[in-house]
C-alpha cells in the first residue's frame, strides 16, 4: 500500500509533468521569450482548497531589481541541498534553461544581461493582479503573509509602517505572522495589529513576563474553505530578542517552541481541522528540522530566509513552500483535501515580472497615495553606479561593500562592520542612484552609525560567534542572516571547524598587518541591537559618501577566503 508521503511525493511529480505545478512548463515558454501574463498565470485549478502565499516583503513597493545569491552554503545536513544551490546546479536539478525568464528570476547567473532584457520585477500593484487572478478561479483561497512586510523603505520609516498597512489591507490577507515588524517597537506593533482586519498569528509570541501565549496574537485561524476546515498556525521568527533590539519590544518572548506547536497542532486537530497550515518566519532549514519534530502539519509556507523554490519539499507528510523575497513572487498551492486529510497538491511559484503583469488600478492608486508625499525626496539623484548593486550571497554583497567603504571613509575608522542583512534591491550597472535606493538598503528604526574602539581579540570573537549564527550544523542555533559584511579587515573561514575556530589570519587591509589580539583598533558600523548607540544615521552616511564620489565602482571584494564548505 502506497504511503501518504509517497503519494504526495507522486502528486508533485505528476502535477510538474503536467505544468500545473512546477517550472517546466515556465522554463519552456520563457526560453522562447514571448511570455504572456495568461501564460505566466496559467494554473489547472486542482482539489478544492488554495492557499496564496506572498513573504518578505520588506515595504518594496514599486517594482525594482533583485539579484538573487551566487552563494548560499547548507551545512550539517543541509549540505548541498535545496535551497542551498545556486547558479548552473540550481538551473539543472529544476530544468531551467539558461537564459530564460526562469533563469532570471531564480539565478543570480548573467544577471546584468538578463535584466536589461526582461526588466523589473515585484510592486505590490503587480501582486495584486496575480491575487485577483488566483480568487477569480478559487474565490474563497486564503492569501498569507509570512512577515517582514512592514519594514525596509523610506516611506515605511516615515509613516511607521503606515503605507505598507494600508497597501496591504487592499490586498485582504486573511492572516500574517512576524518579524521586522516588531522594531517598530511594540508600542506601534500593538497599535497596528489592534486595527488589522485580519489575523495577527504568532503560536511562539509569549508574555515575557508570565511566559504565557501573547493575547493580542492568537496561535491560530480556523477558515472554512471548500468544505474544508483549514487550520492555520502562525510560526513568527524565533530569535526577535537576539537578532533584533530586545529593548524595543521587551513585553513579549519568542522562541521555537516545537511543544507549544505540537499542542496547538494537536489542539485544532481536536477540534476538527481537516487541513492544518503553519505560516511560518522561522527560516527554511529550521522549518525542515520542525517538519520532522512536530507531527500533524499539512503545510508549511516558510519565510525569513528569502529562499525561491519552484517545487515544495516534503519532509514526512509535511509540505514545505518557499516564495522568495521583495514581492518578486507569489506562490499558488491547490490542495485536495478528502476525509480530514491532505490527499495531493499542486503548486506554482508565479514570477512578478512586472513588464509581463498589468498593474491593478486599486492597489496602484493607494501606492501613488501613501508615495506622494515623498516622491521628491525619493526620486533626487545623489549618484550613479558603473558596478552592479546586490545585496545576498553568504559573505559579501556590493551594496554592502559600498556600505563599507562609506563607514571607513566618513567615520575616519580602520574597519568597517555591516551587518549580513538579506533584504535590498539591486540596481544595474549604468543607473542613477537615488535617495530611495539607499534607503532601501539602509532603512531600519536603529540605523546609527557608531564609531567605537575594539581590540583585536574581541574582533575575533565577534566574526567567530556571527559564523556559528550562520554554519553552525543544527538549523536550530541559525540565529538569521548571513555573514556580518567586513570592510578594511580580511580572515579566513573554515566552514567545516565548530564554534570558536572557525576564523584565523585576520588582517588589516590598508596596511597588510596581521590584526594583533591586545590592538585596540578604530570600527565602525550599524544596527546595533545596543540601546542609546549614538551616531549619524547610516543612510545620511552613505548619502554623504556617494555625493562625493559621483560615481560609484566597486572592485572585485576577495578580502575573504572560505574554505571547507
Amino acid at each position: 500500500m502506497i504511503s501518504r508521503r509517497d503519494f504526495l511525493q507522486t502528486s508533485m511529480a505528476a502535477s510538474a509533468l503536467l505544468g500545473a505545478s512546477g517550472f517546466g512548463q515556465w522554463g519552456r515558454i520563457a526560453a522562447q521569450q514571448t511570455l504572456t501574463q495568461d501564460q505566466l498565470l496559467q494554473f489547472e485549478t486542482f482539489g478544492n482548497v488554495s492557499l496564496i502565499h506572498i513573504t518578505d516583503i520588506h515595504a518594496q513597493l514599486k517594482p525594482i531589481y533583485f539579484r538573487e545569491p551566487s552563494i548560499n552554503i547548507g551545512v550539517g545536513e543541509n549540505k548541498g541541498a535545496v535551497p542551498h544551490l545556486t547558479g548552473a546546479e540550481f538551473r539543472r536539478k529544476y530544468g531551467i534553461e539558461d537564459g530564460s525568464y526562469a533563469h532570471y528570476a531564480l539565478s543570480a547567473g548573467d544577471f546584468e544581461a538578463l535584466a536589461k532584457g526582461y526588466g523589473r520585477v515585484g510592486g505590490l500593484d503587480r501582486v495584486a493582479t496575480v491575487i485577483n487572478q488566483i480568487r477569480s478561479e478559487r474565490p474563497d483561497a486564503l492569501l498569507l503573509d509570512g512577515g517582514d512586510t512592514w519594514h525596509g523603505s523610506y516611506t515605511c520609516y516615515q509613516t511607521q509602517g503606515q503605507d505598507m498597512v494600508d497597501v496591504m489591507n487592499a490586498l485582504k490577507p486573511d492572516a500574517m505572522t512576524f518579524h521586522w515588524e516588531f522594531t517598530l517597537g511594540s508600542d506601534r506593533v500593538n497599535e497596528i495589529v489592534e486595527r488589522l482586519p485580519f489575523a495577527a498569528l504568532g503560536q511562539n509570541i509569549f508574555d515575557a513576563e508570565w511566559d504565557e501565549p501573547a493575547e493580542l496574537f492568537p496561535p491560530y485561524q480556523f477558515f472554512e474553505r471548500g468544505g474544508v476546515k483549514v487550520a492555520v498556525i502562525g510560526q513568527a521568527f524565533p530569535y526577535m530578542p537576539i537578532a533584533n533590539p530586545g529593548w524595543m519590544f521587551p513585553e513579549y518572548a519568542f522562541g521555537i517552541r516545537d511543544e507549544n506547536m505540537q499542542t496547538m497542532v494537536d489542539e485544532v486537530r481536536s477540534q476538527g481541522a481537516d487541513l492544518v497550515v503553519c505560516l511560518s518566519h522561522n527560516g527554511f532549514d529550521v522549518d525542515k528540522k520542525m517538519a520532522g519534530i512536530v507531527t500533524g502539519i499539512d503545510v508549511i509556507l516558510s519565510g525569513h530566509t528569502h529562499d525561491a523554490l519552484p517545487e515544495p519539499v516534503v519532509i514526512g507528510d509535511t509540505v514545505i513552500v518557499a516564495s522568495g523575497s521583495n514581492g518578486k513572487f507569489v506562490s499558488r498551492v491547490d490542495l485536495d483535501v478528502r476525509d480530514g486529510r491532505m490527499m495531493g497538491f499542486r503548486h506554482k511559484l508565479i514570477p512578478i515580472l512586472s513588464d509581463v503583469i498589468t498593474p491593478d488600478a486599486d492597489v496602484a492608486a493607494v501606492i501613488d497615495t501613501v508615495r506622494a508625499p515623498y516622491e521628491d525626496t525619493l526620486a533626487e539623484v545623489i549618484g550613479q553606479t558603473d558596478s552592479l548593486l546586490y545585496r545576498r550571497g553568504n559573505f559579501n554583497g556590493t551594496w554592502d561593500d559600498l556600505i563599507c567603504d562609506a563607514l571607513l571613509s566618513e567615520r575616519e575608522a580602520d574597519i568597517a562592520l555591516s551587518p549580513g542583512v538579506r533584504w535590498g534591491p539591486s540596481l544595474l550597472p549604468g543607473q542613477d542612484i537615488t535617495r530611495e535606493d539607499i534607503w532601501n538598503v539602509t532603512s531600519m528604526s536603529y540605523g546609527a552609525a557608531y564609531r567605537t574602539e575594539m581590540t583585536g581579540e574581541f574582533l575575533h570573537v565577534v566574526l567567530e560567534d556571527v559564523a556559528d549564527n550562520l554554519f553552525n550544523p543544527d538549523p536550530y542555533y541559525q540565529q538569521g542572516g548571513d555573514m556580518v559584511r567586513t570592510g578594511g579587515l580580511g580572515y579566513r573561514i573554515d566552514i567545516s571547524k565548530p564554534q570558536g575556530s572557525r576564523i584565523t589570519d585576520l588582517v588589516l587591509l590598508k596596511t597588510g598587518e596581521k590584526i594583533d589580539p591586545a590592538k585596540t583598533y578604530q570600527v565602525a558600523g550599524w544596527a546595533s541591537v545596543n540601546e542609546g548607540t549614538e551616531g549619524p544615521q547610516i543612510w545620511d552616511v552613505v548619502e554623504n559618501h556617494i555625493r562625493k564620489q559621483g560615481t560609484v565602482s566597486i572592485t572585485s571584494n576577495n578580502s575573504v577566503e572560505v574554505v571547507g564548505a
